[in-house]
């Protein structure tokens, strides 16, 4: 192989790897979203966001269970990102790389991508209608501040 192959062999590969960082990235990203969110941390969180908004009682009645349906729905997306990233790795990692088979992985996880964006959008409607319009603004400030200062506007 002369150097020319070579060189072209590595910025190949360089490539791919930084396809697979990419989409790994990009599925990760969603997963983690829904990751922190789940489990021990639920609850706690979801307290602290009640008293940032000073919610009512029955407005934490209605808001815990749409929140809870939420998460029900999109633990089994993020399991199923998770094993498009896995599958990603392996298409990457062939002998020959599959493009047909890649593109259709990145497809999977761009469609899952929108439905579990689409149930957040749902939860945030529901949400909010459940709360006040001053209660929304206070809501998106509290996230403004988590997220860096970067302003969220209204809910």
């Amino acid at each position: 192989m002369n150097i020319f192959s070579r060189i072209s062999h590595v910025i190949n590969r360089q490539t791919v790897v930084a396809f697979i960082l990419g989409s790994s990235l990009v599925v990760g990203a969603g997963a983690f979203a829904v990751d922190r969110h789940m489990g021990h941390s639920e609850g706690a969180h979801l307290k602290h966001l009640y008293s940032q908004v000073d919610a009512t009682e029955a407005q934490k009645a209605r808001i815990d269970p749409l929140v809870k349906a939420a998460m029900a729905d999109l633990k089994p997306m993020h399991e199923q990102l998770h094993q498009l990233h896995k599958q990603l790795i392996e298409q990457g990692t062939q002998a020959t790389i599959d493009r047909a088979a890649l593109e259709a992985t990145r497809a999977q996880g761009i469609a899952l991508a929108d439905k579990a964006s689409r149930r957040l959008v749902q939860l945030i409607a529901d949400v909010g209608d459940t709360l006040t319009p001053a209660q929304r603004q206070k809501l998106a400030e509290h996230l403004g501040k988590m997220h860096g200062g970067r302003r969220h506007g209204g809910l």
